[in-house]
């Protein structure tokens, strides 16, 4: 899916890449046009992907990028279409470059175009309350409504059937139909992701965006994070409580129930017709199962398998914690 929340500067000639990110380099034709950096899954031809983690080898294998960002260790697992260019922290490197394709993606600074809704089209379509604000390029569908002093930043789509609550911010994001996002949410703002260099962070750019599919329901002062460079996504159906946290780039199945309080670190993968209960933590780049359960107050730290149910810190087989805490 194009983005159509950040606009992308490329294309880069690989020379001035490779000069930003201080690399010598023989053998490549330096006039060669660099269009977009994506994730190892997305990259396609004429791309720049990064690869900083064994964890991902499998995807590195089949990546389309022309160019890869990585390490000395971990080069000879990308294809041979792909040419690695080494560094020693891919992440700080990524963040740089993607500052170049994305500069308007990291001040995450608030919609100035946003205009009364009793001024837009939406005045006789949408049913609303008090001081809402509408930025450009929205799309709202037919039958929906929002609550007072909220705001719907630019290029926003929300489809048919959709609720907004009351002080709801919503920007980089995609509504799909029959969603329903309740009081005080946040949806696509900054993730968390930084780097400490000396005495400044350097911030990292979040050129995804946050997509709900069907049928879901967002439950009161929710914060959904936009992806960093790939997308958030909340599958067909899941239903999340109260003062939840999903971070960036994390996806969720079809079919889920997530409770209260719980929080998901980024780029996790959660299956569908997952069940979490309440103030339960999964750590960042797990993949958890279809038709797993968690326990409320349990700490996830490992990947599970389908069919599973967990519970405790770390998180383990339920008959085990069961039989370790009688």
């Amino acid at each position: 899916m194009s983005n159509p929340f950040f606009k992308n500067q490329g294309p880069i000639l690989i020379s001035e890449i490779l000069k930003s990110l201080k690399i010598n380099f023989d053998g490549i034709d330096l006039n060669q046009k660099v269009i977009d950096i994506k994730d190892l899954y997305n990259a396609k031809d004429n791309h720049i992907t990064f690869f900083h983690s064994a964890k991902y080898n499998a995807i590195a294998k089949c990546t389309n990028a022309s160019f890869c960002i990585t390490t000395e260790s971990l080069k000879n697992e990308l294809p041979k279409n792909c040419i690695p260019l080494i560094v020693d922290n891919v992440l700080v490197s990524v963040s740089k470059l993607t500052a170049k394709f994305y500069p308007e993606s990291i001040d995450d600074n608030f919609d100035d175009t946003v205009i009364d809704i009793t001024e837009t089209k939406f005045a006789d379509t949408v049913k609303f309350g008090k001081n809402i604000l509408i930025g450009k390029n929205v799309s709202i569908g037919s039958n929906c409504s929002i609550g007072h002093n909220t705001i719907i930043e630019k290029n926003i789509i929300i489809g048919e059937n959709c609720s907004i609550g009351s002080n709801v911010i919503i920007r980089n994001s995609i509504i799909k139909n029959n969603v329903r996002i309740l009081d005080n949410c946040i949806i696509g703002k900054h993730g968390f992701g930084f780097f400490p260099i000396k005495d400044k962070n350097l911030r990292y750019p979040h050129v995804g965006i946050v997509l709900i599919e069907d049928n879901c329901e967002i439950g009161c002062g929710a914060t959904i994070d936009r992806g960093s460079m790939s997308d958030t996504i909340i599958g067909k159906n899941t239903y999340l409580d109260n003062q939840i946290h999903i971070a960036h780039n994390v996806k969720i199945g079809e079919n889920s129930i997530i409770a209260g309080q719980v929080g998901i670190a980024g780029s996790s993968v959660i299956g569908n017709n997952v069940k979490i209960g309440g103030q339960a933590g999964i750590s960042g780049h797990l993949k958890i199962g279809n038709n797993v359960e968690i326990g409320g107050g349990s700490g996830v730290i490992r990947d599970i398998p389908d069919d599973t149910k967990v519970m405790g810190y770390p998180a383990k087989n339920i008959r085990e914690f069961l039989r370790d805490n009688k």
